[in-house]
């Protein structure tokens, strides 16, 4: 263990034996997509795959975690290398409606739990619950949020101590990262990524939900501005594979 390292486990343990039982829970981290992906098969025959899917396209969406994310009011379903949150926080029917007017958007669906495997492992097992809605394309998305006081980066799955905290700058952080998958081939499209970041004094963290707050707050920032960067990603692919000389591989 190096010294930041324990640091940090001596600051959160001390402010945890000085305020008593009142804490909270960082969730779980997120999760790379593009390591997923290359559990399916080996490079060889990664570099084969091509598009298959025609326009106007039905999108297929899922929002993944690391497999230990959740806490009582954010159930991830599946065991295995990942879950999938089904439940939405951050996202809005504004959000969902957006990717619908997309040009050449056929459909949007959301998978939803009772299509999902028990055992998540790969992007298979997502391509498979996207094929069953008939969809051409999965977008795979996750949110990793990270949580720091001045120099002391407090990880995933850690307690925060309510109401014992330094008079010091706190900062939440979230990243939204997602991928574009042919739901036939396992083809990406792209990829889009985005971040935001929320201060305030970590005084203002004593209780469970003003750090829920900061949060989620800053985790829709991200989602919201991860979409701006799909929407230009979806009409470089519209222009790409649309043209006439492109005939996606049956």
């Amino acid at each position: 263990m190096n010294v930041r390292a324990l640091y940090r486990m001596l600051w959160l343990t001390v402010t945890l034996v000085v305020s008593g039982c009142s804490t909270y829970q960082t969730p779980g981290a997120g999760i790379s997509v593009g390591n997923l992906s290359k559990a399916d098969t080996d490079i060889a025959e990664l570099m084969k795959r091509e598009p298959a899917a025609s326009f106007p396209a039905r999108l297929a969406v899922v929002r993944i975690q690391a497999a230990d994310y959740g806490s009582d009011d954010r159930q991830c379903h599946g065991t295995g290398r990942y879950c999938a949150l089904t439940i939405r926080d951050i996202e809005t029917e504004q959000d969902f409606n957006g990717l619908s007017q997309l040009p050449m958007m056929a459909g949007v669906a959301a998978i939803g739990q009772m299509l999902l495997p028990d055992k998540l492992d790969s992007i298979k097992d997502l391509r498979v619950a996207a094929a069953n809605l008939k969809a051409d394309m999965v977008l795979v998305y996750s949110v990793d949020t990270r949580f720091s006081v001045e120099n002391t980066d407090i990880g995933p799955l850690a307690l925060i101590s309510l109401g014992f905290l330094p008079n010091k700058e706190a900062h939440v952080t979230s990243t939204a990262a997602c991928a574009l998958f042919d739901v036939r081939t396992g083809f990406v499209y792209g990829t889009a990524e985005s971040s935001a970041t929320e201060k305030q004094q970590a005084s203002m963290w004593s209780t469970e939900g003003a750090i829920e707050n900061a949060r989620l707050k800053t985790e829709a920032a991200a989602f919201k501005q991860m979409l701006g960067e799909f929407n230009t990603l979806w009409q470089g692919v519209v222009d790409t594979y649309t043209r006439p000389d492109v005939k996606p591989i049956r």
